[in-house]
C-alpha cells in the first residue's frame, strides 16, 4: 500500500474518492462543505436534504459526480457526531469506516480529510494505523469467496500541518497497525497450526528481523527453575510448553536506573478446561485463549521498531491444556517457582497457573513494574462485557496510567477491586493456595488475587480481555475477530514512562 500526506488541496490528489469528516448538525453553509458542495455541483447539499443527512456518528453517503482526469470523483461523507466529542481516537473510527466502505465498493484509493485540530502527528498515527487493521479479515483458510481487495493508494490530508509530523505520524501508524495485525494472525490461527513450538519459532522470527533478543525456556529449564505451576497445566499434553521471553534495550535509556517494564502474557494454545473438561459448545473459540502470549509479542514487534528510550522485557507462557492420563487431576496440588503450593481445585482454572510462574519469572529478570494480559474468565464477560477491558493491581498510579492511556487511544478499562477479602477466599486446607474461590462470586478477582501472590515486590496490572479480544460482530470501522486490545494502551503507556 502506498501512503502519503499532504497539507493542501486534496481535491487535487490522484485518488479515486475523497473521505471526509462531517460533524452533526453541520450546515452546507459551513465554508469547507460549500466548497466542497460547489466541486460537486450541488450533490452535497442535495444529500443533506434528499437523505436527512445529519453528521451522526458512524453515518455515511457516497456522493458521485464528473471530475477531471486522474481526480476524484466520488465523496465520502461520514458523520462523526459533536465537533467537541471528537477526539483523536475518532479519527481512526472515521478511517477505518472509510476502509470498509470504499472496499466494498472496489474502490482502493482514496484521500482521507479528518478535519481534526488536535496534534498532526497523533492524527496521522491514529489514521494510518486504522487504515491498516480496518482492512484485516479472518478468511486465511478459505480457497474461494476470500475477500482480497486491498487499499493500494492512501493520502492523508491535513491542511496546514506541518509535512514532518505527518510523515512521521505515517510511519508510526504503520508499525502499530501492522503490529496489531501480527498480533491477530496469531490469535485467530487453528492450535493445529500454532502450538506452543510455533508460537515459539514465530517470536523467534520476529525478534530476529527487529533486534530484539530471543530466549525461549523450554520443559527441562522450567523445570530446574521450579515452575511446577506452569507445568502442571502442560502435563496433560503432547505438545511441549515453552516460555518465550524478548528484551528490549534501547541504545540510551531515560529510565530511572534499576527500573524494567515486563508485559507479560497467557499463551493458553488450546484449552480443553484439562479434565475439568469443557462443555462441546463453543470449545473451538479457546483457540484464542493465548491472546494475552500474541498481544505481547506484538507489542514487543512495535517496540523494537519504535525505539522507545526504555528497557522492556516481554514474557510468554505457551503451553495447551488436554486432558490425558498424564494430566494435573482436581485436588492436585502443585508448588510454583517462588516456592507457593497450589491445590488445583479445577484444571479449568489452568490461566492463573502459567501466569504464575510467568509473573514470577519477570520479577525474577528485575522487572518493578508488571502488566500481565489473559483471556482469564468468563466471569468478565458477564460483568463488563465486551466493551471494557477489567484492570486490576496493587498500584493505584499504575492502575490509573494504564485507565488514562486507554481512553487516549480509544481503548476502555473498568477497575475491579483486590483486597485481604479477596485473598481469604483462595486460602486453601491442605496447601497455601487453592486455584480458584467460591463458586459464583467474584471469579475475575478471584483469578488476580491469585496471581498477585506470586508478585513480591513490583508494581501489578492484571487486564483481563476475555471480553474485549474478540469481536463478535462486524462494525463499519472494523470485521469481527481478534481485536488486538491493549497494544495500543501498552504503548502510549510506555511512550508516557520515557
Amino acid at each position: 500500500m502506498k501512503s502519503q500526506a499532504i497539507t493542501g488541496n486534496f481535491q487535487e490528489a490522484n485518488v479515486d474518492a475523497i473521505a471526509v469528516a462531517v460533524f452533526k448538525d453541520e450546515k452546507t453553509t459551513a465554508p469547507f462543505l460549500k466548497e466542497l458542495d460547489k466541486t460537486t455541483g450541488g450533490l452535497i447539499a442535495g444529500i443533506f436534504k434528499d437523505e436527512d443527512f445529519k453528521g451522526d456518528a458512524g453515518e455515511t453517503a457516497l456522493v458521485r459526480f464528473a471530475a477531471g482526469k486522474g481526480k476524484p470523483s466520488r465523496v465520502l461523507l461520514i458523520g462523526v457526531g459533536k465537533k467537541e466529542d471528537y477526539k483523536v481516537p475518532a479519527v481512526g473510527v472515521l478511517a477505518g469506516t472509510a476502509v470498509r466502505f470504499l472496499l466494498k465498493r472496489n474502490i482502493t484509493s482514496f484521500v482521507l480529510v479528518p478535519r481534526s485540530e488536535a496534534d498532526a502527528g497523533e492524527v496521522a498515527q491514529v489514521a494510518m494505523q486504522s487504515v491498516i487493521t480496518s482492512q484485516y479479515g479472518v478468511d486465511k483458510y478459505k480457497t474461494k469467496d476470500k475477500n482480497e481487495k486491498v487499499v493500494e493508494n492512501f493520502v492523508l490530508c491535513v491542511d496546514g500541518a506541518d509535512a514532518g509530523a505527518l510523515k512521521s505520524g505515517l510511519n508510526r501508524g504503520e508499525i502499530v497497525g501492522e503490529s496489531m495485525n501480527f498480533t491477530r494472525d496469531m490469535c485467530n490461527e487453528p492450535a493445529n497450526i500454532l502450538h506452543p513450538t510455533e508460537m515459539a519459532k514465530r517470536a523467534e522470527k520476529m525478534a530476529k528481523e527487529t533486534g530484539l533478543k530471543c530466549e525461549i525456556l523450554d520443559e527441562a529449564k522450567m523445570k530446574k527453575l521450579g515452575m511446577g505451576s506452569l507445568l502442571s497445566v502442560s502435563i496433560g499434553s503432547e505438545q511441549p510448553p515453552k516460555m518465550i521471553v524478548l528484551k528490549y534495550e534501547p541504545k540510551k535509556s531515560t529510565g530511572k536506573k534499576g527500573e524494567l517494564l515486563a508485559i507479560v502474557g497467557k499463551g493458553v494454545c488450546f484449552d480443553t478446561g484439562g479434565i475439568s473438561l469443557k462443555p462441546a459448545e463453543g470449545m473451538d473459540a479457546m483457540k484464542h485463549d493465548m491472546t494475552g502470549g500474541g498481544t505481547v509479542i506484538g507489542t514487543m514487534r512495535a517496540i523494537a521498531l519504535l525505539k522507545p528510550s526504555i528497557p522492556v522485557i516481554g514474557v510468554v507462557a505457551a503451553v495447551e491444556n488436554m486432558p490425558s492420563g498424564k494430566a494435573t487431576r482436581p485436588g492436585d496440588v502443585v508448588t510454583a517457582m517462588n516456592g507457593k503450593t497450589i491445590e488445583v481445585l479445577n484444571t479449568d482454572a489452568e490461566g492463573r497457573l502459567i501466569l504464575a510462574d510467568a509473573v514470577a519469572y519477570a520479577e525474577k529478570e528485575g522487572a518493578t513494574t508488571i502488566v500481565d494480559m489473559a483471556t482469564l474468565t468468563g466471569a468478565v464477560i458477564i460483568a463488563l462485557g465486551d466493551l471494557n477491558t477489567a484492570v486490576l493491581g496493587n498500584d493505584q498510579d499504575l492502575i490509573n496510567t494504564i485507565i488514562e492511556c486507554g481512553k487516549e487511544v480509544g481503548e476502555d478499562y473498568w477497575q475491579l477491586p483486590v483486597g485481604p477479602g479477596y485473598s481469604r477466599q483462595i486460602k486453601s486446607d491442605i496447601a497455601d493456595i487453592k486455584n480458584i474461590g467460591a463458586p459464583r462470586k467474584a471469579g475475575t478477582i478471584a483469578g488476580a488475587v491469585f496471581i498477585q501472590e506470586f508478585v513480591d515486590k513490583a508494581k501489578w496490572a492484571h487486564l483481563d480481555i476475555a471480553g474485549t479480544a474478540w469481536a463478535d460482530d462486524i462494525k463499519p470501522h472494523q470485521g469481527k475477530g481478534p481485536t488486538g486490545v491493549c497494544i495500543r494502551t501498552l504503548l502510549r503507556m510506555i511512550e508516557k514512562s520515557q
